[in-house]
């Protein structure tokens, strides 16, 4: 019987059922990489996310392949023994054969099987197959360069899996294996050179050398015609990674990247040109009512103002209900997270914050893990002075209370001049002394291993941003990442991305962009890139990006000074909005959320599946091209109540009067505006795969023709 397909895209308003019929009875798939069940990058996301949409869609018959390591399966997977009799024959074979390979169910959302495999406990074959790799492809690994050495061990037991359950089956089996990145790339390799039936994909999430140029400050995108791949990676001693990746990319049945602007550094620095385009999503939670995510903003804003005032106590000269807070994450990698830019438009916005005379106050964290030893000491007791604070006023309120009700029980009015005595002002007095601090609030939250060198410390001294009282724009560098269990800010990253008014993220070099698309999918504004592929995609899918509070930033037409002015733009007319103009620009972001759910964007996965059995078994599924293979869907168009920037507002005076905010309020309405976006919705591109072996064409209509309806 063939397995049920259930692709619920009918939550996208607008979008028809995608009815598509394609038989995968006889066909398995393997997801391979290295960050199945072991988390060390963006990969582990995609996978993580993607999982549940994938096992409903192949159900018994998918199957992630990984490393096996102890401590991560200690805590996220349950191992059982294998469900696929072929599976648990090839397995066992592989047991007695001198590898250590286990079964089991990774415990996230969807629970879809998992092959472990113990690299480590093979790697007595290291140099064996070191020599294999060498007289069948002429690359050579060095023995000091561990990653690659696992990538070894890891692609031929991969190769191995795929081969032996290939072996195993009493039938030739349709098998489709999907690579991720070059740590994964070799299996993909050695499938084509041993000839096994497998139909492979290889995703590269970010090329090996584009990372690396972008770290050396060269102008890359200008420049990408014009590089000498070979001698560029030689020089990075990365020449073997970078065969290996990119012999992967040529070797795949289908080839993909995860953006547009990736699909062009492909093209050059790996030499093909990807076949499709597989944006990475998110599951989206839709709440029930548009309100409930804006309250949880509220909750979060309120914890990360109780940091804020114990972080400057003795300085707190401003208006927390007039702060924004922006913030930037990821790993450190000062210039191709744009760091760098981020930092000099505060400068900027500071200049003209207060040249401008404004009341509000920006407060700009900077999320980014780099080397410490432990908290800061003014840090730790900022937020001691804080709580003695709240405890000194509740001692104090406890006691007037006490006063009060006893006089009102008597029947007089209070005095207040008795209720609170000598002692509660001594108290008060005692309190207030102890928040007076002779030193600035600290920039950073710890105590850094490498102060005097650190990029983001050695820019805020050549701004001159050190969190005095006449700056209108603060820094908070918190160099770890966000835990709920930390003694300092306790929130876990979901959390504090709530609290925060604006992700500020100008990458230089983003291949897809998780952090701006969290910051969508939770309704929070965000400032992303046009060398980003998140960027990118919602420049394609949205006529007027800003409007929907995705700020795009020209960092590949323009230079770096331009890119800055316009940071800076961008960042000041934020801070002229109105709460209620945030509000407002909060929703209409939040609806964007369901352009990243996977239930849209995992439809292009399954083309580039689709793709790769037609391209390795002709004879039973049949593929036919359309062009554009890119992310073509639906696009929303510029909102048409009020916009959110003053800088595009009908009003011409800065100060609105009390006539004019009340026709704007009656000019927008959330519902009919979100009703307006949902019909504006294109259908997407249909898939053109049909099977051979099914009596229905793919229409289901019997003919095998599409309908043009």
């Amino acid at each position: 019987m063939p397995l049920a397909r259930s692709l619920s895209v009918t939550s996208l308003s607008g979008l028809e059922d995608w009815d598509e019929e394609f038989d995968l009875e006889d066909a398995v798939l393997f997801e391979i990489a290295w960050e199945v069940a072991n988390k060390v990058g963006g990969i582990y996301t995609v996978i993580q996310t993607k999982a549940r949409l994938t096992a409903e869609e192949w159900g018994e018959n998918y199957f992630l392949v990984g490393p096996y390591v102890e401590s991560n399966v200690r805590t996220q997977v349950e191992l059982i023994e294998p469900t696929n009799p072929v599976l648990k024959r090839t397995i066992d074979k592989m047991n007695a054969s001198g590898c250590k390979v286990y079964f089991g169910r990774w415990l996230i959302e969807g629970s879809p099987y998992v092959v472990l495999i113990d690299v480590a406990f093979s790697a007595w074959s290291l140099d064996t197959w070191k020599s294999e790799l060498w007289e069948l492809c002429d690359i050579g690994v060095p023995w000091f360069d561990r990653e690659a050495n696992d990538a070894v061990l890891f692609g031929f037991l991969t190769a191995w899996l795929l081969g032996e359950y290939a072996a195993q089956s009493e039938e030739p089996p349709h098998i489709v294996a999907h690579f991720h990145e070059w740590l994964a790339g070799l299996g993909l390799i050695l499938c084509r050179h041993r000839q096994l039936p497998v139909a492979t994909i290889f995703t590269t999430h970010a090329t090996l050398l584009g990372r690396y140029l972008c770290a050396g400050n060269v102008d890359f995108y200008n420049k990408l015609a014009d590089f000498n791949v070979d001698k560029e990676a030689g020089d990075r001693q990365i020449y073997h990674r970078y065969c290996l990746e990119r012999s992967a990319a040529h070797c795949a049945h289908v080839f993909t990247t995860v953006s547009q602007i990736t699909a062009v550094e492909a093209e050059y620095l790996l030499m093909r040109k990807p076949d499709i385009i597989t944006p990475n999503g998110l599951n989206v939670k839709k709440f029930s009512a548009v309100h409930e995510f804006q309250n949880l903003h509220a909750q979060s804003k309120h914890r990360i103002q109780e940091f804020v005032r114990g972080h400057f106590y003795g300085h707190l000269d401003f208006n927390l209900d007039k702060c924004l807070f922006l913030f930037i994450a990821g790993r450190y990698e000062f210039s191709n997270k744009g760091a760098d830019i981020f930092l000099e438009a505060l400068a900027r916005l500071n200049y003209l914050l207060r040249v401008n005379h404004s009341d509000v106050t920006v407060i700009a964290f900077f999320i980014m893990p780099a080397r410490t030893n432990n908290f800061n000491v003014e840090t730790l007791k900022g937020q001691a002075v804080r709580k003695q604070l709240w405890d000194t006023a509740q001692t104090v309120k406890e006691r007037f209370g006490k006063k009060l009700y006893e006089s009102l029980l008597v029947g007089q009015l209070p005095d207040v001049q008795k209720i609170i005595d000598k002692e509660d002002f001594t108290i008060m007095k005692r309190a207030i002394f102890a928040t007076q601090r002779q030193c600035q609030p600290p920039v950073c939250t710890h105590n850094m291993l490498e102060d005097s060198s650190d990029p983001i410390l050695n820019c805020v001294r050549r701004i001159g941003l050190f969190n005095s009282a006449a700056d209108r724009v603060k820094i908070i560098f918190h160099p770890e990442f966000l835990s709920s269990t930390s003694p300092l800010l306790p929130m876990d990253y979901e959390e504090f991305v709530r609290g925060c008014h604006l992700g500020v993220f100008p990458s230089y070099y983003e291949p897809w962009g998780y952090t701006p698309a969290e910051c969508t999918v939770m309704g929070i504004p965000s400032i992303s890139t046009n060398l980003s592929g998140f960027g990118c995609f919602m420049e394609e899918h949205i006529a007027d990006p800003s409007a929907y509070g995705i700020y795009i930033l020209d960092r590949r037409y323009q230079g770096v000074d331009e890119s800055c002015n316009q940071l800076t733009s961008f960042l000041f007319q934020f801070c002229k909005q109105s709460r209620r103009q945030r509000i407002i620009q909060r929703n209409r972001t939040e609806r964007l959320s369901e352009l990243l759910d996977w239930k849209y964007l995992g439809r292009y996965y399954i083309s580039a599946r689709h793709m790769a059995l037609a391209k390795a078994f002709p004879d039973t599924y049949m593929y036919e091209p359309t062009e554009p293979t890119s992310t073509s869907g639906f696009s929303y168009p510029r909102p048409a109540s009020v916009p959110p920037s003053p800088a595009l507002s009908r009003h011409s005076s800065p100060h609105h009067s009390e006539v004019e905010d009340n026709d704007e309020e009656e000019r927008y309405d959330e519902d009919v505006e979100a009703e307006k976006d949902r019909k504006n919705i294109r259908q997407p591109i249909a898939l053109p795969f049909k099977n051979k072996t099914s009596p229905l064409g793919a229409n289901g209509n019997g003919n095998g023709d599409d309908d043009e309806n």
